[in-house]
């Protein structure tokens, strides 16, 4: 199965159920989920059955209209009182992506903008937008990568860190929007992906979409980047990430900030990759994004068929770090490159955004 060819999150209209991508049986079973239950939706969200933020809005996005199917009243406060309770129920899925926020406050604006109509009709609204969220993902990403291809050039040497591709988002993917996309035109790289602990997002995902597109692909444990940099492999590193704040400090999978860190010792750019719907400006700095710890057993059994540490020990584990907008070389949009300093480039992004609609 060419995965470029399938979605990894879509709505499926005749039977009106959330169809999505198993991501935690990849790369040995390819198997979708049906879902139309709200808590199905939570788990699959919580368990990174879904996962990339993007991929994330999306499904919260589809998750909120099938919940409003469900709610069987005539008069809109009844019906909003269910549908705002069951939008704040997806969204505590998980902290971090702000994705997930954005979309289902977009959903609920569609709600609150129509009161005065019928509830059937809210419904299809809430439908259509849902439907808008996943079209514009697909189009904010190939804009992402068109612009990622100016930073590289064909035959470039890429290191990546977890999954920011095709299986994150509805198309093409963020950070390797542009290794699709160039693929597309007869271009060729050479990636290095993270292996990406605790999760194995790269090893498990970015290998396995990057090698059915043809792409030269090589696999390595998070701790060596530094030896394959010090090498002269990598001409750039391209990331994505899950929130990123008014000053350009970017909340990415754990390990990020530390690829950064290399990054700069080694003279590498680092370029990070979101759409503007992953940056809140209503946050001032890194040090305000709420860190998603998970569970101890990612670690200590997820991967093992024996438990591979002592029964007492304790386990620290961030789902993400933060790299801070000093090591940032670029923060790549759909509306346009952003360069230091981010406090003024971010801010002409969005007046760029609001100027285009």
């Amino acid at each position: 199965m060419d995965i470029l060819k399938f979605e990894s999150v879509a709505l499926d209209e005749d039977k009106n159920l959330l169809r999505l991508l198993d991501q935690t049986k990849l790369p040995c079973e390819i198997e979708f989920l049906e879902l139309q239950d709200i808590h199905d939706i939570w788990n699959a969200i919580y368990k990174l059955q879904v996962r990339g933020a993007p991929a994330i809005g999306i499904a919260a996005a589809f998750g909120s209209y099938l919940a409003a199917l469900n709610i069987d009243v005539n008069d809109f406060e009844s019906f909003f009182e269910k549908f705002h309770a069951a939008k704040e129920y997806l969204n505590s899925a998980r902290p971090t992506a702000v994705n997930l926020s954005w979309a289902l406050n977009r959903m609920e604006k569609i709600a609150l903008d129509n009161r005065e109509i019928e509830i059937s009709e809210i419904k299809t609204l809430l439908k259509n937008e849902a439907i808008k969220i996943k079209d514009e993902d697909t189009q904010m990403c190939r804009k992402i990568g068109e612009l990622g291809l100016t930073l590289i050039k064909d035959g470039d040497g890429i290191l990546t860190h977890c999954n920011a591709g095709q299986l994150a988002t509805s198309k093409y993917g963020t950070a390797l929007a542009p290794i699709h996309l160039g693929r597309e035109r007869g271009m060729n790289f050479h990636v290095y992906c993270d292996e990406t602990r605790p999760l194995l997002q790269g090893a498990r995902l970015s290998t396995f979409e990057l090698i059915a597109d043809g792409v030269d692909t090589t696999l390595i444990c998070d701790n060596m980047a530094s030896q394959v940099m010090k090498n002269g492999w990598v001409n750039a590193v391209f990331v994505g990430a899950d929130r990123i704040a008014a000053n350009g400090d970017s909340c990415n999978k754990i390990g990020t900030s530390g690829l950064a860190i290399l990054a700069q010792y080694y003279k590498i750019p680092f370029y990070v990759f979101a759409p503007t719907s992953s940056i809140d400006m209503n946050i001032k700095n890194g040090a305000d994004i709420t860190i998603e710890e998970r569970p101890s057993e990612e670690i200590t059994e997820m991967w093992y068929k024996k438990r591979m540490a002592p029964e007492k020990v304790k386990v620290y584990n961030p789902a993400f770090d933060v790299v801070s907008n000093e090591l940032i070389a670029g923060i790549v949009t759909e509306y346009g490159i952003a360069r230091p300093p981010y406090s003024e480039s971010l801010r002409e992004i969005f007046e760029r955004k609001n100027t285009n609609g």
